[in-house]
């Protein structure tokens, strides 16, 4: 994120970066890798892939309840924090 710190300024969130290679500073992000896998093989050439399944499986993740949004979906969790309602709620 070449602009952070304007970004920081900005918004009063913080960036953090993490190391390039131990992913326990990236739990989220490697526990959403493994649902991804769940659907799209490691390897797949995402080119390949058409959009409407793309969407459909984005679909399908972004209305998962998950633990680390205190059971609530991500969905539900950006329209909490954009203060509007959620599309599937």
């Amino acid at each position: 994120m070449v602009q952070h710190e304007l970004f920081t300024k900005d918004t009063n969130v913080q960036i953090y970066f993490a190391d390039p290679q131990p992913p326990w500073q990236r739990g989220t992000n490697e526990n959403t890798n493994g649902l991804i896998r769940q659907y799209f093989p490691k390897g797949i050439d995402f080119n390949q892939v058409p959009l409407r399944e793309l969407k459909r499986v984005q679909k399908l993740l972004n209305t998962r309840p998950r633990q680390t949004l205190d059971w609530k979906t991500p969905e539900e969790a950006f329209a909490k924090l954009l203060g509007i309602s959620a599309v599937g709620v």
